[in-house]
């Protein structure tokens, strides 16, 4: 038999004719794979040592490294310590204080419960253990090289723990030598450091590294001012704080904190501008009970909390503080500790998107044109803490999304009086919460505010035949047509003579057109350049998805539907290709609540048989935008499990909240984009006075107009201060 080509490089590979004896691995090679899981690389230790640290109740926490940690790591803290009689259990396996038995697995508050650390990181370094409590006079110490354990040894130290961690890896060169460089290892313990830090304002933190202190953190501080410590102050502008307060929450059907089955749940956080979204996650802190997470449920709220306001591909900057009861969550699913499991996903997502979006909409989002060297940021932040406003556009069919018009009064909290009582209720160390304590010390702040949040949007299923609310129709261009059954028109546009059009307000500033593309005008903060498409763009899509989801146009509750749409004579014909034909064919239900329908004409082609009439009016031509919308789909996998840029991967935990009606929403998006990019009046496009300021009105009422529906900034202000800076005035 002919050896396989890895075996000629590599040596003979095993018969498999030959039984292989099974025989009982020795504990260290035992110890050595199962510290694969633990440590990856000298950052895994820095964490697991930080968590021990904070487990001890510790408010000091230093980090010592030398060569990123490869061949010193060393965490000194002043917790409670290790009595001499136990030093020599920290670095056995499975040996831990933090559990006891099978049933605290249901509730764990500490960072770390499973023993493996300590044991693990031992087994591949050479490691010193040096701990006194504070009822000991001095301090003691044990060393572990491999499995091999010295016998504990007096020592000096003040109360507290220091671990050392030397040569990691020594005994497993192959693990070694896939560690990077130095720097890069020290980059990556850095931003543990960093990350654990973040939530834990009351701990003080300091980081060296080769002699050099790369991070120094004081203690007792704020939330809000651990956040810009380690985000950098420059960022303090285009940081939106935010929090919410559904303590009084029950599962999905409501209930008080105390009640049986409660499950109280709070969260403070800073959310950032667009200006400042990052082409990864980096600057994404997410933290469930102050553990760090990445979770799939949290980064889709976090993700439709930003729909339309960055770009597709971008990532917004953000600090998430998520407490909740630790029997309401499973921390224990992977070995890193860095994935969790909820007992009820519908409220954790819930809460993480209605506070996004809410504090998005409260802040003006209009990037600023600043000078070189200007501090000026990019945002008007909280305008109006805790003043009413406008619940923004939900995923569609979301059981915790926010409502899409004004809702019921709701109860809310101050966020700086949440972060004072964040403080003050959770000692350090402690990774659970005291929620009555927080009910209690938040008790003067809750206020009611007229911009409550409703529990679910009724959307209507896609398959459903859809009830005209109207029969009027519209007049097709060129195109041979015949009235058809349809609902109600979208309302008005820039250039259409509808009896519904906003009145124009009288305070607004009269707008200037430049290069038929751009509007300038003013408000109380400095001169306004508007991109004209891009602003009417936004007004289009929030027009277009309000009649879907059944909104009026002052925002109240109306009847969801489909939009009004214009039959052919003739079907237009569309070249298409098989998985064109496919994408139309998933897309069909969800294209006719658009107004398109389609026929089949045979290999090679379809028909479109009636389409958007706002469309028409607006001069699309609808064979070109069926072509170009198939196209889309099957190249991004519309309304498959496939990934499409602005849509939801499938599967995915969410499929819990929102199950099918995930991908609805996703392709829902994705044609509403296309429309009102092709409706919106174009660059190059002369406007009339009365467009003009039909535009200027239209951006005061809707949402987001900050951005259009691909993230894209509509308009940027030149503050007053910079236009006197340019000419001399101060």
């Amino acid at each position: 038999m002919n050896a396989p080509p890895y075996a000629q490089a590599y040596g003979a590979a095993p018969d498999p004719a030959e039984p292989r004896q099974i025989r009982v691995m020795s504990p260290l090679l035992a110890s050595q794979i199962a510290a694969g899981e633990v440590v990856e690389r000298p950052a895994s230790v820095v964490k697991e040592l930080i968590e021990n640290s904070l487990d001890a109740g510790s408010t000091r926490i230093s980090v010592e490294l030398e060569q990123g940690g490869i061949e010193l790591i060393r965490v000194i803290d002043d917790g409670s310590g290790v009595p001499e009689h136990e030093l020599h259990l920290a670095l056995t396996a499975h040996a831990t204080s933090k559990i006891g038995d099978v049933g605290d697995l249901d509730a764990i508050a500490t960072m770390g419960f499973r023993g493996e650390a300590l044991a693990a990181i031992a087994s591949v370094s050479r490691t010193s253990f040096r701990s006194r409590p504070r009822t000991q006079v001095a301090a003691a110490e044990i060393s572990a090289e491999g499995q091999t354990l010295s016998p504990p040894r007096p020592a000096g130290g003040p109360p507290g723990t220091s671990v050392t961690v030397r040569t990691l890896f020594f005994n497993t060169p192959a693990r070694r030598k896939f560690l990077r460089t130095p720097q890069t290892e020290q980059g990556r313990c850095a931003d543990v450091v960093r990350s654990i830090a973040m939530a834990q304002p009351n701990v003080a933190f300091t980081l060296n590294c080769d002699g050099r202190t790369l991070l120094d953190l004081p203690p007792n501080q704020t939330p809000r001012e651990r956040a810009l410590d380690i985000l950098g102050r420059e960022l303090e502008p285009e940081l939106i704080e935010i929090s919410a307060d559904a303590l009084d929450t029950l599962g999905t059907g409501g209930g008080t904190v105390g009640a049986a089955g409660a499950s109280p749940i709070a969260l403070w956080g800073l959310v950032g501008t667009p200006a400042i979204a990052r082409a990864t996650a980096a600057g994404q802190f997410v933290y469930i009970n102050g553990r760090p997470v990445r979770d799939k449920v949290l980064q889709h709220a976090l993700k439709e909390g930003y729909r339309g306001l960055i770009e597709p591909g971008r990532q917004p900057t953000c600090v998430l503080l998520v407490e909740m009861d630790p029997g309401a969550v499973d921390v224990n699913v992977h070995p890193a500790k860095s994935e969790v499991r909820f007992r009820d996903s519908s409220v954790v997502h819930g809460l993480v998107l209605r506070s996004v979006r809410r504090g998005l909409a409260t802040a003006d989002l209009t990037p600023r044109v600043a000078g070189a060297g200007s501090t000026e940021g990019a945002s008007w932040n909280n305008r109006a803490s805790g003043s009413a406003f406008d619940a923004s556009p939900a995923p569609l069919g979301s059981p915790a999304s926010p409502a899409l018009f004004r809702p019921a009064p709701a109860r809310t909290i101050d966020a700086a009086a949440f972060a004072s009582a964040f403080r003050e209720v959770r000692p350090a160390g402690n990774a659970s919460l005291n929620f009555p304590a927080l009910r209690d010390a938040l008790a003067p702040a809750r206020q009611t505010l007229p911009s409550g949040d409703a529990s679910s949007v009724n959307v209507p299923s896609p398959s459903a035949s859809p009830a005209p609310l109207t029969d009027t129709p519209a007049t097709a261009a060129s195109l041979p047509t015949v009235p058809s059954t349809g609902a109600a028109a979208v309302p008005p546009a820039v250039g259409t003579n509808q009896t519904d059009a906003p009145e124009i307000e009288e305070s607004l500033s009269p707008a200037l057109q430049v290069f038929n593309s751009y509007l300038i005008t003013q408000d109380e903060h400095g001169v306004l350049i508007i991109d004209q498409h891009a602003l009417h763009e936004r007004v289009m899509y929030e027009r277009l998805l309000a009649r879907i989801v059944g909104r009026d146009q002052r925002g109240e509750p109306g009847a969801a539907g489909v939009l009004e749409r214009q039959a052919f004579l003739a079907p237009v014909p569309v070249a298409v290709t098989q998985r064109q034909r496919e994408a139309a064919e998933r897309l069909r239900p969800t294209l006719e609540r658009l107004g398109i329908e389609l026929d089949d004409l045979g290999p090679g082609g379809m028909g479109v048989r009636a389409f958007t009439s706002l469309l028409l009016e607006r001069g699309v031509e609808p064979g070109e935008f069926v072509a170009d919308m198939l196209e889309r789909a099957a190249e991004e996998g519309w309304g498959t499990e496939g990934k499409a840029p602005n849509a939801m991967p499938q599967p995915s935990p969410i499929d819990a909240l929102v199950g099918e009606r995930a991908v609805v929403e996703a392709v829902l998006h994705e044609v509403l984009d296309m429309m009102a990019c092709k409706a919106a009046v174009k660059a190059g496009e002369r406007l009339s006075d009365m467009e003009l300021a039909e535009l200027l009105a239209l951006r005061q009422r809707i949402e987001r107009s900050s951005n259009c529906p691909h993230g894209r900034p509509t308009s940027i202000r030149l503050s007053i201060r910079e236009l006197e800076k340019r000419f001399g005035r101060v």
